[in-house]
């Protein structure tokens, strides 16, 4: 059985090698260790190797890790679809959120950031489409309307736009899927300048989103291994079937 250092040198290892494939600088692209499920403990160790980026897909799960990590430095992120009853507490954490599908929640967070005295940090969901049905489980909003619900991201003092986030479909080469979310990621950092980031790449396709100019890879199975608890959710936030644990 591999190690933690085993894992996590292996992925750094690919990455770096996916981006000097792709003529771009590794320390272009940051690593984001989606925990979900795994105790506190197996975050505790992954950040005694030097990560310091973490996502979770609950918000509950979220806040009660981080208060169980809170001697720690870790920047988190939360992945999952945020219900609007939960967004204070997410802001109160400092957290930075990938997925933001639509303006009624940009609203909400707007005021939990304003409350909290600190913008919220927050990622565009795009949808890339996907096999009937997945949409509902993975959150997105439809490339056309992207442009615009950034707009509305950008104007709220309580938000920061970061960039966009999204899922290769599953069951597909995820290239093309990759290429559309670069260019529309171009669009929007046409009108909003600040908006570098983009969040694509998991543990099965990071190659091919690092390629496409991926900024943040979240990758979950091949850092922590198979998850040790059943999870209903789409890993559409954690894996190639999530946003980071494929």
């Amino acid at each position: 059985m591999t190690s933690p250092a085993d894992r996590l040198a292996a992925v750094r290892a690919r990455v770096d090698a996916a981006a000097r494939a792709a003529g771009r600088d590794p320390a272009a692209v940051s690593l984001v260790a989606i925990s979900k499920t795994w105790p506190a403990a197996a975050v505790r160790e992954l950040a005694g190797l030097g990560l310091a980026d973490f996502g979770e897909n609950r918000a509950q799960e979220l806040t009660a890790k981080a208060a169980e990590l809170d001697d720690l430095d870790l920047r988190w992120h939360f992945v999952g679809q945020l219900q609007r009853n939960k967004a204070a507490a997410v802001a109160r954490l400092g957290a930075v959120v990938h997925s933001v599908d639509r303006a009624s929640l940009a609203r909400t967070l707007g005021r939990a950031g304003a409350d909290a005295g600190r913008p919220v940090e927050v990622l565009v969901q795009v949808d890339l489409g996907g096999p009937e049905g997945e949409l509902a489980a993975r959150g997105g909003a439809a490339p056309a309307d992207v442009p615009t619900l950034a707009d509305v991201v950008a104007a709220d003092p309580g938000l920061r736009l970061l960039g966009l986030m999204a899922v290769a479909p599953r069951d597909a080469d995820p290239a093309p899927a990759f290429a559309r979310l670069a260019a529309l990621a171009e669009r929007v950092r046409a009108d909003h300048p600040g908006a570098t980031e983009v969040s694509a790449g998991m543990s099965a396709d990071l190659e091919a989103a690092v390629a496409a100019g991926s900024t943040l890879v979240r990758v979950g199975t091949a850092l922590f291994g198979e998850r040790p608890l059943p999870s209903p959710e789409d890993e559409s936030h954690q894996s190639h079937g999530s946003q980071g644990s494929g």
